[in-house]
């Protein structure tokens, strides 16, 4: 497959800004795979697609406020860092995207907050782009991490809200968001309500947890025209001794599986037996998913309508099949379906 095969024209007023006003009725397009059929529905119309015994798979990470905005010294130059993860709790070392980047080298000291009381110095380059600073903080660790998020901002991507709203910390947070790491929501899971879980039990449906730490490798813009030669960001996965368990005991009980989200569905693929099962881990995974490919776990799938050109649209349409999601995306543009993670949603079954 080439890059050019997932353009299409994308209105800015067709990506959402704000979720819908209750998170379970957003709306739903339900494509059949092997017929191409489409249906349109509302988020939580979902569980009539699924029965007992059948298992949604979830991503139980939870957003940190990752965008800090700070100062160069000396020039007292605007600086925007985004942080990715945390290298060595006792140094207080942070792994970080500076913008611009062009303008700070290792040595520089940066400040935050309106009086500059948090310090930090970059002390390696990475990337072109990516550097790691040490935190020069005195006080005790859970002091530090309270401030320093205290000083953070809800990390909506620029291209969905350039100035997140203070509402944002909790909309850009599923309701079973658990073990911090994430610098973007599962978009997936944001659409999942108490109440849509309550009628889950109803049915008997099961659920599960897995944990992806959402990095930006995602919404990195891929520059080459055949995609084998792409190189996705690593993230790290954890499936847990149960989940594991309930998974592979669910496929074999011949009941089906849906993957709520890319980032489950490339940790689900990640390690797959020769018998088709997962296995527990906690490791890191960087697997790109694109067509043609064929999944071993996931029955059903169900992501947001993303940008074109993403690894996310690619990890669908390897799902759906290349023709029937860029028939459903083309759908979903006439039809007034909104795009991005507080959009609306696409749900993939046989």
């Amino acid at each position: 497959m080439k890059l050019s095969q997932f353009k299409f024209d994308l209105p800015k007023d067709r990506i959402a800004t704000e979720p819908t006003r209750w998170r379970d009725e957003c709306k739903l397009m339900v494509l059949h795979k092997k017929t191409g059929e489409i249906e349109h529905r509302q988020f939580k119309d979902i569980i009539d697609y699924f029965g007992k015994g059948d298992l949604f798979v979830l991503n139980d990470t939870k957003v940190f406020p990752a965008k800090l905005l700070g100062k160069k010294e000396k020039t007292g130059a605007d600086i925007m860092v985004f942080l990715l993860r945390e290298l060595n709790k006792e140094q207080k070392l942070w792994d970080v995207i500076v913008e611009p980047a062009r303008k700070i080298r290792i040595g520089n000291k940066l400040y935050f907050g309106e009086d500059e009381s948090m310090v930090a110095e970059v002390i390696d380059n990475t990337t072109s782009r990516g550097r790691t600073l040490r935190f020069l903080y005195d006080g005790p660790y859970d002091e530090f991490k309270a401030n320093l998020f205290a000083l953070g901002k809800t990390p909506v991507p620029e291209w969905v809200k350039e100035n997140p709203d203070p509402e944002d910390a909790e909309n850009f947070q599923t309701i079973f968001a658990e073990h911090e790491g994430a610098v973007s929501a599962p978009a997936a899971g944001l659409h999942f309500s108490r109440e849509l879980f309550n009628r889950m039990i109803l049915k008997d449906i099961e659920k599960t947890f897995i944990t992806v730490h959402m990095g930006i490798g995602h919404f990195r813009k891929v520059d080459v025209e055949d995609l084998s030669k792409h190189r996705m960001d690593g993230e790290r996965m954890i499936i847990s001794e149960e989940a594991a368990a309930k998974i592979n005991s669910t496929k074999k009980a011949g009941h089906k599986i849906l993957a709520v989200g890319v980032t489950v569905a490339r940790a689900l693929e990640t390690y797959v037996t020769t018998t088709n099962e997962v296995k527990a881990n906690d490791i890191w995974t960087n697997k790109f998913i694109f067509p043609p490919y064929t999944y071993s776990i996931p029955d059903a799938f169900v992501s947001n309508f993303h940008r074109p050109e993403s690894t996310m649209l690619m990890c669908v349409a390897a799902f759906g099949g290349y023709q029937n999601v860029m028939n459903a995306y083309d759908v979903a543009l006439k039809e007034g379906y909104r795009f991005g993670p507080y959009g609306d949603a696409l749900l993939i079954v046989d």
